[in-house]
C-alpha cells in the first residue's frame, strides 16, 4: 500500500484542496458571511430562531465536498426538464435537497403561518377595524420597490419577489419567491429577515422625521372589549372572503386563519398548543436551514444580490413611511385622537413593530401606552402582506 499516494488522494478529495481551486475563494467569503450571520443571531439576537438556521445552512452548503445541496438539480426542476421530479431529487440529492422540497412546495411558509395564526390575537384589530387601512398603507413599499426593481433590469416575477420584502414578513417573502423567482431565494430571504431584525434601528428615525412631538405624544382611548363570538367568526369570515377574492392567497391566509381558529374556538387547545410550539419549532428549523442552503457562492456573490439588499431596504423604509402617512391622515380625521405612530406598526413584523411604536410613544409622553393600539395595524399587516403576495402571484404566476 502506497501511503503517499493514499494521503495525496485524501488531500485531493478534501474540501481544503477545493478552496485552492479556481473559485474556491468565493466559498471562503460565503463561510465568512455565515459566521457574521451566526454572530448577529447568537450575540446580537437578530431574529435568532431563523437567522441561526439560515446561517448554518449557508455554512453547510458552501463547504466544498459536502454534497448536501445540488443547485443544478433544482435548476433542472425549475426549468421543467423531462423526468426531473421530487422523486428523482430525493434519490440523487443530499439532505438539504430533501428538506428544500418543503420550501419549493410551499409547505414550510404555510405551516409557519399556521403557527403565527395560533399565536396572534386579532382582538385589537376587531376593536378598531380602521387598523386594516393602516395595514394596507404599510404595503406601499412593496409596490414602490417593485417598480424600482423593474427599472434596474429585473423581470416582473423577480421584481415582485423583491418588492414583497417591504411587507416585513419572511414566510410570505419565501412563499412568493419560490413561486416566482426561486433563483433569488437566498438573498431575498436573508434581506427580509435581516430588515425584520433591524426594525428597532430602521423605524425610529423615520418615525421622528414623519411626525411631530405633539403627534407622538397623543394618548389613545382604551379599545372596546371584543366578544368571543367575534373572535371565532373573524378567521372564518376572513378566510372565506379573501380566498374567494384572491384564490392564490389560500395557502397562507387559509393556514393563518385556521391557526387563529384553533386559538379562539375554545375546543382545540391541544392543536393550538402544537401549532404554537412543537410544529412551529420543527418547521422553523427546516425552513431556516433549507433557505440557507440556497446561498451558493456562485449565485450569492453578485451585483444582483447588492441590488436586492438595497431594494429591500427601500421597500421596508417606504412601507414604514406609508403606514406613518396613513397614521397622520387618521390623526387629522379623528381630530387628534389617533397617534400616527401606530401606522408604522402596519408592517407585518409581529410584535416587534408594535413594540417600537410603544417605545417611541413613551419617549414623547412617558404616560403613553400604545402597544395594544399598535397591535391592530400590526396584525392587519400580516393579512395585508399575504394579500399583496397573492395579488402579485395572480399577476405574475404561471
Amino acid at each position: 500500500m502506497n501511503i503517499g499516494a493514499t494521503l495525496l488522494k485524501l488531500w485531493q478529495e478534501s474540501g481544503f484542496a477545493a478552496f485552492l481551486a479556481a473559485g474556491g475563494w468565493k466559498n471562503l467569503i460565503m463561510i465568512a458571511v455565515a459566521f457574521v450571520l451566526l454572530y448577529l443571531g447568537i450575540v446580537k439576537k437578530f431574529e435568532p430562531l431563523l437567522l441561526v438556521g439560515i446561517a448554518f445552512g449557508t455554512l453547510l452548503t458552501n463547504l466544498p465536498g459536502s454534497a448536501l445541496f445540488h443547485q443544478e438539480l433544482w435548476d433542472a426542476y425549475i426549468a421543467g426538464e423531462e423526468g426531473m421530479t421530487f422523486t428523482k431529487i430525493i434519490h440523487e440529492g443530499g439532505l438539504l435537497d430533501i428538506l428544500y422540497i418543503g420550501v419549493i412546495a410551499g409547505i414550510y411558509p404555510s405551516l409557519i403561518f399556521l403557527g403565527v395564526g395560533a399565536m396572534t390575537d386579532f382582538g385589537p384589530l376587531l376593536a378598531n377595524p380602521k387598523s386594516l387601512l393602516l395595514g394596507a398603507a404599510a404595503q406601499l413599499g412593496v409596490f414602490i420597490a417593485f417598480w424600482g426593481a423593474i427599472m434596474l433590469g429585473f423581470t416582473g416575477p423577480q421584481a415582485a419577489s423583491i418588492g414583497i420584502i417591504g411587507g416585513a414578513d419572511g414566510p410570505t417573502a419565501i412563499f412568493l419567491t419560490t413561486r416566482l423567482a426561486p433563483e433569488l431565494l437566498g438573498p431575498i430571504a436573508i434581506a427580509a429577515y435581516s430588515y425584520m431584525a433591524l426594525i428597532p434601528l430602521i423605524q425610529p428615525p423615520l418615525m421622528k422625521l414623519m411626525t411631530t412631538k405633539k403627534e407622538r405624544a397623543v394618548k389613545m382611548e382604551q379599545s372596546r372589549e371584543v366578544s368571543k363570538t367575534e373572535k371565532i367568526i373573524f378567521p372564518i369570515a376572513v378566510a372565506t372572503f379573501v380566498i374567494l377574492l384572491l384564490p392564490s392567497t389560500a395557502p397562507l391566509v387559509g393556514c393563518l386563519m385556521l391557526g387563529n381558529l384553533f386559538r379562539e374556538c375554545g375546543v382545540t387547545d391541544r392543536l393550538n398548543d402544537t401549532a404554537q410550539n412543537a410544529l412551529m419549532n420543527i418547521v422553523t428549523i427546516f425552513l431556516g436551514i433549507s433557505v440557507g442552503a440556497t446561498t451558493i457562492a456562485d449565485r450569492f456573490l453578485s451585483v444582483q444580490t447588492l441590488k436586492i439588499v438595497a431594494l429591500g431596504l427601500v421597500a421596508f423604509s417606504i412601507s414604514t413611511v406609508g403606514g406613518l402617512i396613513g397614521g397622520k391622515i387618521m390623526y387629522r380625521l379623528s381630530g387628534g385622537k389617533i397617534n400616527p405612530l401606530i401606522g408604522s406598526a402596519g408592517v407585518s413584523a409581529v410584535p416587534m413593530a408594535a413594540r417600537v411604536s410603544q417605545v417611541e410613544g413613551q419617549k414623547a409622553n412617558p404616560s403613553n401606552f400604545l402597544l395594544m393600539h399598535a397591535m391592530g395595524p400590526n396584525v392587519a399587516g400580516v393579512i395585508g402582506s399575504a394579500i399583496a403576495a397573492g395579488f402579485l402571484l395572480a399577476v405574475f404566476g404561471a
